[in-house]
């Protein structure tokens, strides 16, 4: 018996609580002082901003730990909110359902599983034996990694509520309509066999979730553990790729090349992206770097939203599951609506 199992419940939650509080009020100091500590280290170093080698400094040192600080809290709080959704749960709820409202409720609880496009596979195996509407599922698959937590949390962080708000909506959009689109064309024969014998094949009762608050922190803690021990790597490189951009790519290049005058470069953005893979957190800080070198907002979106839902290592593993012409059906569907995102931003801002 650990020390800890010793330890009265109520003692536990004081515990945490503390620890919260002083989290959150270093989180908070850190936070609002990144500026500061990005601009110390660049005089640590001897150099300014007004050089290539200097700007891309500042930019790796600022957003690393802000896009990092992000992560933590949000990926916390999620675990938390998460202890209320477990995948048997979540299969449940979804079990039976039907067009329309099936689709709506799936691109809903996308948002609070931050998978990425491939982690998000064995759920949607899952969700099919568990008798869940094909159509319905796709739903799930494509709000999953585009349209979770991290993505919003860091989009409203880096470029405002309005932004964040708007890619909500739209993402949910082509989630929810691509669902139906799928689901409207009865395509279940184009699952591959065995996963065919599979549907409707388990009976999945809801849990109630009943647990204890410590029990709910101590999931959120390891949610952290988690999804940061596996993306803070993307995180690094994606904000290093970002620097580079920001520091020494010329302005009138990427305008020129990702600008609203070019009307082929939202499509070009989006087949740029198919072949690359990363999850939202390792693809919004070259987002950021773009847009700060004349790109349009909604071409780099539909370029990071290509990368997240269409990624080649995505569509391999998919074949596993699914036979070429649903693979066909649901990246044109999804490649659809993102040309769709992109030209909108594009007009709105």
């Amino acid at each position: 018996m650990s020390a800890e199992s010793l330890v009265p419940p109520s003692t536990l939650l004081g515990r945490w609580l503390a620890g919260i509080a002083v989290a959150a009020v270093a989180w908070v100091f850190l936070y609002s002082n990144l500026t500061a500590i990005a601009d110390a280290v660049i005089a640590a170093l001897g150099l300014t901003r007004a050089t290539h080698l200097g700007e891309a400094i500042h930019f790796f040192v600022y957003d690393t730990p802000k896009v990092l600080l992000l992560l933590v809290g949000v990926v916390f709080i999620m675990g938390i909110v998460q202890t209320f959704f477990v995948p048997e749960r979540t299969r449940a709820l979804l079990s039976g359902r039907r067009l329309g409202l099936g689709n709506v409720l799936a691109a809903t609880l996308g948002i609070v599983t931050p998978f990425c496009s491939c982690s998000a596979v064995p759920l949607f195996i899952g969700f099919l034996s568990a008798g869940v509407p094909l159509g319905v599922t796709f739903s799930f698959l494509i709000s999953a990694p585009m349209v979770n937590e991290v993505a919003l949390i860091l989009l409203f962080g880096m470029f405002g509520w309005k932004v964040a708000a708007l890619y909500l909506a739209m993402g949910l959009l082509v989630a929810i309509g691509a669902g139906l689109v799928i689901g409207r064309l009865k395509m279940e024969i184009h699952l591959e066999d065995w996963v065919r014998k599979l549907q409707g094949g388990q009976t999945v009762a809801a849990s109630d979730g009943s647990l204890h608050w410590v029990e709910r922190f101590t999931a959120g803690a390891d949610h952290v553990r988690q999804i940061v021990g596996k993306v803070w790597l993307y995180v690094l490189l994606g904000i290093a790729l970002g620097a580079v951009i920001h520091g020494y790519v010329p302005q009138d290049f990427m305008a020129s090349f990702m600008g609203k005058e070019a009307w082929w470069a939202v499509p070009a953005a989006v087949v740029l992206g198919v072949p690359m893979y990363a999850n939202a957190a390792g693809i919004i800080p070259v987002v950021q770097a773009l847009l700060g070198k004349g790109a349009a907002l909604g071409t780099v979106l539909a370029f990071m939203m290509a990368v997240i839902a269409l990624s080649a290592p995505e569509m391999i593993i998919l074949r596993k599951v699914l036979k070429p012409r649903l693979i066909a059906t649901f990246a044109g569907v999804v490649a659809a609506g993102i040309l769709t995102v992109g030209y909108v931003f594009n007009i709105v801002f």
